[in-house]
């Protein structure tokens, strides 16, 4: 590809600043190898050496690897929606437009704070230029999360500390992200009359992008129950009243009463009961088990002992591994 008229001034004016080659004399293809190998602080210190470079550096397909690789498995749809709220609401954070980047340059300042925070000579104009960052790209979005200046929604396994009334647990909350710690704050929402709830110091494995794009008050419609077997893994909603947002639980489909579980004989998935254990509590806690219709579930309980609502069957090995390294050191009751 040949370089515009811009692009060649830049070239020559950095082949003066360094007494010949410059990382622009590179063939097209070997300059995009060169920017796909940087890291993100690599990126950004190369997108501050000229506006040529800085249109290479700001590019989706650049970003998009190392905002997956990072942050792909704690950002889900609900996150994305937030961020474009987050745009919408706040256009002085990382939109940057043309003649106004002073919040695009306050934002990056905290991370990378000598790579674009210098303002550059155009060598056509000799005058100097400020950096510009689409709003809407995924370079903005990555370094809002990076510097904790967007807070998400996603969700946290046993949240307050592993507070003995979450354990196996994973519920909603909004994060933010502290660079200097490498953990995030929560923030729950409120439980009826009980205040918004906080958590600072939380580890990146106790999060995780929700597991269905659907809201914490809502109902989720089980889509599985036709398929549920003794022995599979499962969530289930459950809310302690009708006040409360749901919170996802971790539990294994049992057999009924009437079978002795030899599976040569168990014919448990004929019955339209479904017999949910939860076997971190101990055998005879009202926490134990719960039994569902498997033709007719919706919200099921009272106000004793909750509300049990929408289930989604485990497949994959990796989550039901992940529920697995939560497990409580003792028994609950």
């Amino acid at each position: 590809m040949s370089l515009s008229s811009g692009a060649r001034a830049e070239k020559s004016a950095l082949d003066d600043e360094t007494g010949g080659m410059s990382v622009l004399d590179l063939p097209e293809l070997a300059l995009e190898c060169v920017l796909e190998r940087l890291p993100p602080a690599g990126l950004c210190s190369m997108a501050g050496v000229c506006t040529s470079l800085r249109e290479r550096c700001v590019s989706d397909h650049l970003w998009e690897k190392h905002m997956k690789h990072k942050w792909g498995w704690v950002i889900g749809p609900a996150a994305y929606r937030e961020w474009q709220w987050h745009l919408a609401s706040r256009n002085d954070l990382g939109s940057c437009k043309h003649g106004n980047p002073k919040g695009f340059m306050r934002l990056l300042s905290i991370f990378w704070p000598s790579s674009w925070s210098t303002p550059k000579v155009d060598p056509i104009n000799n005058s100097r230029q400020r950096s510009s960052l689409p709003a809407n790209s995924i370079m903005s979005c990555y370094l809002a999360l990076e510097t904790g200046k967007f807070r998400f929604p996603a969700q946290v396994f046993n949240r307050e500390n592993g507070h003995v009334g979450f354990m196996l647990s994973c519920y909603d909350a909004e994060l933010n992200y502290d660079p200097r710690t490498d953990t995030f704050q929560a923030r729950y929402p409120p439980h009826g009359r009980r205040a918004i709830a906080t958590e600072s110091g939380v580890p990146w494995e106790r999060l995780r992008a929700p597991s269905v794009d659907t809201s914490p008050r809502d109902l989720h419609i089980s889509d599985c129950l036709h398929d549920l077997l003794p022995g599979d893994h499962i969530e289930i909603q459950w809310r302690r009243n009708k006040e409360f947002p749901y919170g996802w639980w971790y539990g294994v489909v049992g057999h009924l009463e009437s079978c002795d579980g030899n599976e040569n004989y168990c014919r448990c998935h004929n019955s339209d009961t479904v017999v949910l254990e939860f076997h971190q509590y101990t055998p005879g806690s009202r926490w134990r088990s719960t039994t569902v219709n498997r033709k007719d579930h919706r919200e099921e309980g009272n106000e004793a002992d909750g509300f049990y609502g929408g289930i989604r069957k485990l497949c994959k090995n990796e989550e039901i591994s992940r529920w697995k390294r939560l497990w409580p050191t003792e028994v609950l009751e």
